[in-house]
C-alpha cells in the first residue's frame, strides 16, 4: 500500500473514531475553546508554500540551509521558527521611494532681470515694447534664445511678484 493512502486511511479512521465520553456525574458539558492554533513544524511541502516556491527549488536549495527534524518514519519536518528565522535572514529591505524632480525646467533669468521686467510691466510698458527694449539693449534669454518675444516677457510676468524664481501657474 502506498504511503499516501496509508496516510489517507489513517485520516479517515481518525475523522471516524469515537469522541471521548463526556464527564459523568456533571450535567455541564465543559467546553474548551482555543483561541490561537500554534503550527510547530512544516512539512516540505507546506514550507515551500509558505515561502512561493516550488518543492524542488526548496528541497535542493533551502533545505540544505535549515536544521530539520528527521522523523524514524521518512519525512523530514521543519520548525516554524527556523524558517521564520531563514526568511528574516534573507529578506532584502524596501528600496526608499525615488527623489523626483521638481515639475518645470528652472529659471534662469537673474533675480534683477525679472523684477526689471515686471517693473516695466507694472509701469504700463506692452510686452511686445519690453521685449524690443531687451533685444536693443543685447539682454540674453534665459536659454540662449537669439531674441526676446512679446510670449517670453509675458511668462516673466505672470510670474507671482513676491517671489521671482516661482514657475508660472497652469491651469487646466
Amino acid at each position: 500500500m502506498s504511503r499516501s493512502r496509508q496516510r489517507r486511511k489513517s485520516e479517515k479512521a481518525m475523522r471516524h473514531a469515537p469522541s471521548a465520553p463526556k464527564p459523568s456525574g456533571s450535567p455541564a458539558t465543559r467546553v474548551r475553546h482555543a483561541t490561537q492554533v500554534e503550527r510547530l513544524a512544516y512539512t516540505r511541502t507546506q514550507a515551500a508554500e509558505a515561502l512561493g516556491v516550488s518543492r524542488t527549488t526548496f528541497s535542493r536549495r533551502v533545505l540544505p540551509l535549515l536544521e530539520t527534524i528527521d522523523l524514524p518514519w521518512g519525512p523530514r519536518l521543519v520548525p516554524v521558527d527556523e524558517l521564520e528565522r531563514f526568511v528574516n535572514e534573507r529578506r532584502r529591505s524596501a528600496r526608499g521611494r525615488a527623489q523626483t524632480a521638481p515639475p518645470g525646467r528652472p529659471t534662469a533669468l537673474p533675480d534683477d532681470l525679472v523684477l526689471h521686467i515686471q517693473a516695466e510691466h507694472a509701469k504700463g510698458k506692452s510686452m511686445r515694447r519690453i521685449a524690443r527694449d531687451l533685444n536693443a539693449t543685447g539682454t540674453p534669454t534665459a536659454h540662449g534664445g537669439v531674441q526676446w518675444w512679446a510670449s517670453t516677457v509675458r511668462a516673466v510676468v505672470r510670474r507671482e511678484s513676491g517671489s521671482p524664481r516661482e514657475p508660472a501657474r497652469t491651469t487646466g
